[in-house]
């Protein structure tokens, strides 16, 4: 068993690891137990009892948090003509529209959070998978993140202002951000909320019964707060 600074004990020993915390109480002790310096962010970390490896068990979908993230979020956009303008214009950091730009995204020497492409694209994107894949930057239709030209404007907003995307791993858990420890605890358990009715709509056909089977809040390198999951999610718990 790894052992824990004295920062992480004394945090930890504020919280009841034998009790279940309405969702409201859950977010303001993972505030209150964040122990680092710089202004951390607070996750949630949800157990569930779907199996990834089926196709009708598949849990992928974004939120936009109503009170965002705290951070400043970078976009890159891959286009071309119209799709490029309307990046430029809908306020892209990164508009990648030709081979030289094509070669900075493969080579890492763009800094950026969310990838967008129009479809027409996405052929060129393809060839990028073994950079952007492993850091969960390919762009997705799922995921609200392959648009038209029509469409970027909104798109690159709603990135920019906290859209998040929640999706199921390989080990079955959702893992999510939803705000910094610097937010009031209403706005983060308003975020919590979103997310949560979020997953609740985009429940799988698959899923059975009490498809969250247990909810942790805690905020980065801090202890975690088990939350009460039926709260939010119908038939959790």
């Amino acid at each position: 068993m790894a052992k824990h600074g004295k920062k992480y004990t004394a945090a930890a020993a504020k919280v009841d690891i034998d009790k279940v915390y309405s969702a409201r109480e859950a977010v303001a002790v993972a505030k209150e137990t964040s122990i680092t310096k710089f202004d951390a962010t607070v996750e949630v970390h949800m157990r569930t009892t779907l199996d990834s490896r089926q196709a009708d068990q598949q849990l992928r979908d974004v939120v936009v948090l109503p009170h965002g993230l705290g951070k400043t979020v970078r976009v890159l956009v891959f286009a071309q003509g119209e799709g490029a303008a309307a990046a430029r214009a809908g306020g892209a950091d990164f508009v990648a529209d030709d081979d030289e730009s094509m070669k900075q995204v493969e080579g890492g020497a763009l800094d950026f959070d969310v990838a967008i492409a129009t479809p027409d694209a996405m052929g060129k994107v393809g060839r990028l998978g073994r950079v952007l894949g492993p850091r969960g930057l390919m762009p997705n239709p799922k995921a609200g993140t392959v648009v038209s030209a029509q469409d970027m404007e909104r798109a690159i907003k709603e990135a920019k202002a906290g859209r998040v995307e929640y999706r199921l791993d390989k080990t079955n858990n959702i893992h999510v951000s939803i705000g910094k420890v610097s937010f009031d605890a209403d706005k983060l358990y308003e975020n919590y909320v979103a997310l949560m009715d979020a997953i609740n709509k985009s429940r799988p056909s698959g899923a059975k019964g009490n498809f969250i089977k247990r909810v942790t809040i805690a905020s980065t390198m801090g202890p975690g707060v088990k939350a009460d999951p039926s709260e939010h999610i119908e038939g959790a718990g």
